[in-house]
């Protein structure tokens, strides 16, 4: 019986005491704030909080109606945007959920999964390896059990942990482990002492208090939000000393520049965002895509390179032991027989190659029993077994063949004996092992060594002098689906780049038998004599990278990203975590290790390409939405608030009161809520998308006058024609205004014909129902009280000749800017 099975582990009751007590075990825990509360955060907004206390000097000077249909407006628009994000956070937040991390606790005496963040000290927690050190703890019973805690020492190298009385509790401690490591071999049983914020990592990460990197979505929606900002300060500034030298009221030029501003403001953004993101996800998750950092989505709709290994994309990944045989190419049972003690006595995550070693199932290892072992890392790039019987110790290794036939000076015949491997007994080995791999076959070398009876432990000095069995060769057979997905990628701009841990031979055959075309190939070996220059003006032209280490991965994704690639990384094993946050779109598999999923920004349900080609597409949709709704922001809705500022230079009164434009404003923002639902066409989706500032603000100069024109065109109509009184003229602009902002959506939305490009049927509908209560509301009863009038027939044919005329030339000059820009 083991410490595990001693260890009484916490009730229910008590860990759920504990939980209450201590917090939940995050790092930076997120503390839930009461719906009301968080409802109330929206009021820090500047501009709002300014229309609130003008809506209050408005109603102390005697304006009760204005005042409160200025405060009704404002507390709708608030609403609206926390209703929206609200759900979305929601949405969100279950589907990261399906993937949450979890750890093997024993809870009411039995072994349990709990969600890492509800453990608590006093639980007694199961670790393997692949699973992230969930807190920091004790080591009660430990196997061949090492960590890495890199994150925490800088240590390059695992590090073995054993159970020790009186542990001091420092990194250096042998008996101390603690969270953001990551377990590399073995097994252990660990009593939790620190959760959360008190957990050594935790001290480091408050010292540091530091926000992570924005991510290029947050870069680019912050530069946006920078250019409204200036120019909406220039245009109110304008029109308060516009008003101000023509001596008009104080308080309503006041108004009318704060109402302005908020006309000005994309305030629905940050909804439109969350929206969209959540919605993506939604529709992500039905093809089999669950997403954990929702702005992933953008950037798995701008990236233009996909690197990953080669295992599961194009093969199988049903990997078979083909082949057993000594270094003259003879079938051997003795190469079976050690590889097969190796793996299984090997403590470390089961690799698919020890499965198919393991299948075997004909072997007997009765009277064998294990002693030590030194465990596999990346930088050998082999595992070594001590273990005995009948008295007799033997090193098993098995590993990289050229690595393992470095090691050796002897190999074995097929009677037994060994013989010296001189040079020529080494060229035909090599030879052999260049010939499995040209048949496509994966091999690993074999090998061993004799030790004395008494040796007690295996250490990295042992593997020497070692006697070459032979080769165990493996057989992964090629996915078939894999030429047409890459293909299918490569058509929608995204090149796949293989990194692999095989030999170049063995990925050369797979890609062969694909038909995948070999642009170059980089080995390992090559890449280490290449400095970080150099790699970076070799990596586009190369597509197969052999025989890499983990570091080397890292270095790849490092060199894309200088060349100014947008780069996903899939990954599902111990070491790929670097590589997973190193790249703009860390991209995991659900059956893959804890440290790995971790790290992901988004979980595969299904290892498969043509998944995740969906998945960009999803990106690429959600990101056409939000475009949407910027240039809309950027053209038509701020033309009309420079025509808005531009009025007051020649008209002897206000052109619209301050409640008419929030007003309008919220009926703009109404009509854009079902924008994330829209469709968006097969050619916006054809290619990565990034952000642009040059593009927002050449579509803004380019469309945004043509607004303008057409509200100045209003004013003469209004004015010439109608004789307008200042009611009429701000009844009649606010409807064209209406008309104008919400119906060019369906010109904007597509760089297509818009009668061939379908809007989605809740955004077609809600934008004409929009349209329709703007036309209709001059003559309810609470025109009076928005300071309307009902219009003249005359207006209503104006209005269909000013609309028909101004969809007609922005869809001209669309199609012309769209025809310069994509030459450039």
């Amino acid at each position: 019986m083991d410490e595990y099975s001693r260890q009484p582990g916490l009730s229910s009751r008590e860990a759920n005491e504990r939980l209450a007590r201590f917090g939940p075990n995050q790092i930076r825990p997120h503390r839930e704030r009461a719906l009301f509360i968080r409802f109330l955060m929206r009021f820090r907004n500047p501009l709002v909080l300014v229309l609130f206390a003008a809506s209050v000097v408005t109603a102390l000077t005697g304006d009760a109606t204005g005042a409160t249909i200025i405060g009704a407006i404002v507390l709708l628009s608030v609403t609206l945007d926390f209703v929206q994000e609200y759900r979305a956070g929601q949405a969100a937040e279950r589907l990261s959920q399906q993937v949450a991390v979890t750890a093997t606790v024993l809870r009411d005496g039995a072994p349990r999964e709990v969600p890492v963040a509800e453990i608590v000290p006093g639980d007694v927690v199961r670790l393997s390896a692949g699973d992230l050190v969930p807190a920091d703890g004790r080591v009660l019973e430990a196997r061949d059990f090492f960590v890495n805690q890199a994150q925490l020492t800088g240590e390059p190298y695992p590090v073995e942990k054993r159970a020790v009385a009186g542990a001091e509790g420092g990194t250096d401690d042998e008996g101390a482990v603690f969270m953001g490591s990551s377990v590399v071999s073995g097994a252990a049983t660990v009593l939790i002492e620190r959760t959360g914020a008190a957990t050594e990592l935790g001290k480091i990460a408050a010292s540091l208090a530091r926000q992570p990197p924005p991510t290029a979505f947050e870069r680019g929606t912050r530069h946006f939000g920078m250019l409204i900002m200036r120019l909406t300060m220039l245009l109110v500034l304008f029109t308060l000393l516009v008003n101000l030298a023509f001596a008009r009221p104080l308080l309503e030029s006041f108004l009318f520049a704060v109402a302005l501003a908020v006309g000005l403001t994309p305030e629905l953004l940050p909804m439109v965002v969350s929206v969209t993101l959540a919605r993506g996800a939604q529709r992500m998750a039905a093809r089999q895509v669950i997403v954990k950092r929702l702005s992933a989505i953008q950037d798995m709709g701008s990236m233009d390179v996909l690197c990953t290994d080669k295992t599961g994309t194009l093969t199988e990944a049903k990997i078979r032991l083909e082949r057993h045989i000594d270094a003259a190419g003879r079938p051997s049972g003795r190469v079976l027989e050690l590889a097969y003690l190796n793996s299984f006595f090997e403590s470390g995550l089961k690799s698919p190659l020890d499965e198919a070693i393991l299948a075997h199932g004909e072997i007997d290892l009765g009277g064998w029993r294990k002693i030590d072992e030194v465990p596999f890392d990346f930088e050998r790039r082999r595992v070594s077994v001590l273990a005995e019987k009948d008295g007799r110790r033997i090193l098993a290794v098995k590993g990289a063949p050229e690595d393992i036939l470095a090691l050796s000076t002897a190999y074995e015949t097929a009677d037994g004996a060994a013989l010296p491997l001189d040079e020529a007994a080494r060229e035909r080995s090599a030879a052999l092992f260049a010939s499995l791999g040209d048949e496509g076959f994966r091999a690993l070398g074999i090998a061993w060594r004799e030790v004395p009876p008494d040796h007690p432990h295996a250490i990295v000095t042992d593997e020497t002098e070692l006697t070459f069995s032979g080769f165990a060769a493996f057989l992964d057979p090629p996915k078939a689906s894999a030429a047409a997905a890459i293909a299918h990628l490569a058509e929608s701009g995204v090149a796949v780049k293989i990194l692999t841990g095989d030999n170049e031979r063995v990925t050369r055959h797979v890609c062969t038998t694909l038909a995948i075309p070999i642009a170059g190939v980089l080995t390992g070996q090559e890449i280490a004599q290449l400095d970080d220059t150099a790699l970076a003006a070799r990596v586009d032209e190369v597509n197969l990278f052999c025989r890499v280490t983990p570091a080397q991965k890292n270095r790849i994704l490092l060199a894309l990203k200088r060349r100014g690639h947008a780069v996903g990384y899939l990954g599902d094993g111990i070491n790929d975590a670097p590589s997973l946050h190193t790249a703009d779109v860390g991209i995991s598999v659900d059956g893959a290790v804890d440290v790995a999923r971790e790290a992901a920004d988004l979980v595969l349900l299904e290892h498969d390409l043509d998944v995740l080609h969906d998945g960009i597409r999803e990106g690429r949709r959600t990101f056409g939405n939000v475009m949407k709704y910027i240039m809309m922001a950027t053209s038509s809705n701020f033309g009309n608030m420079f025509s808005m500022a531009a009025a007051t230079l020649f008209l002897p009164f206000l052109p619209m009161l301050p409640m008419q434009i929030l007003l309008n404003n919220l009926l703009y923002d109404v009509s854009e809520i079902p924008l994330p639902l829209d469709n968006v066409d097969a050619e916006d989706m054809a290619r990565p998308r990034r952000w642009d500032m040059r593009f927002i603000r050449d579509f803004m100069v380019t469309i945004g006058p043509i607004s303008s024109l057409f509200d100045f065109l209003t004013f003469y109509l209004l004015l010439a024609l109608l004789e307008a009184n200042e009611t009429l003229f701000r009844t009649g602009w606010f409807v064209e205004s209406i008309a104008t902002q919400v119906l060019v959506i369906f010109v904007i939305r597509t760089r297509r014909n818009p009668l061939k490009s379908r809007p989605h049927p809740w955004l077609a509908a809600t934008s004409l129902a929009v349209v329709g209560l703007a036309l209709l509301l001059p003559l309810t009863p609470l025109a009076g009280l928005l300071g309307f009038t009902p219009l003249p027939p005359l207006f209503f044919l104006l209005l269909l000749g000013l609309l028909v005329t101004y969809l007609g030339l922005v869809e001209m000059v669309k199609r012309g800017f769209f025809r310069r820009y994509d030459s450039v």
